[in-house]
């Protein structure tokens, strides 16, 4: 997607070899303009997929989840990773280690919003290490529902995510693929070098 690579390329800030900072346009303020593009776009690869739900992680998934589940005429759900007061009961759960903060999170969904009747797109910001992905899977699989792919704004594709859940057979879509970060620069796969 040019669009994002341009943005990313533009305000992006590679912090170091492996952090990418995109807060300006992602995941603290966001580009509405943008994300509503990058949901249109995931909701044109999975049209045919027969999709009824969404899923994505809170916070910087939802922007662009809510787009694409707006194309698709289908509901968003957005995993919790704190606990609150009114989600208490028939939990789907799994534990999701964040090497960016460095912490492991409980992420939650009410059961009452999953079933076996739906095929569901999964959406998130990053794919790295792929745990947030694999533990966006492991709830919706807990709850009988099929993940019909993963849909990725940006893959850091220098990680093994990507590559480890491929290998497992799951399809993952990705919008921007980054090769390698330097002190200032992305490189994005096939794309060349942009500042």
């Amino acid at each position: 997607m040019e669009n994002l690579m341009n943005k990313i390329s533009q305000e992006g800030l590679a912090l170091s070899d492996a952090v990418l900072k995109v807060d300006s346009f992602l995941n603290h303020q966001v580009d509405p303009v943008l994300m509503k593009e990058i949901g249109e776009t995931f909701a044109s690869k999975f049209q045919r997929d027969s999709i009824t739900k969404v899923v994505t992680l809170e916070s910087s998934g939802i922007a662009p989840a809510v787009f694409a589940a707006l194309t698709l005429n289908v509901p968003l759900i957005f995993a919790r990773k704190r606990k609150s007061l009114t989600l208490q009961e028939d939990l789907l759960t799994a534990d999701v280690y964040s090497f960016t903060k460095e912490e492991t999170n409980t992420i939650t969904i009410s059961s009452k919003f999953l079933n076996e009747e739906d095929h569901v797109l999964v959406i998130d910001d990053f794919l790295a290490n792929g745990q947030a992905a694999e533990g966006l899977i492991e709830v919706v699989s807990k709850s009988g529902a099929s993940v019909a792919g993963i849909g990725i704004v940006i893959e850091k594709a220098f990680q093994d995510g990507g590559k480890r859940l491929r290998s497992k057979g799951i399809r993952v879509e990705s919008l921007a693929k980054i090769a390698k970060l330097e002190a200032g620069k992305v490189t994005f796969v096939n794309e060349g070098s942009f500042v």
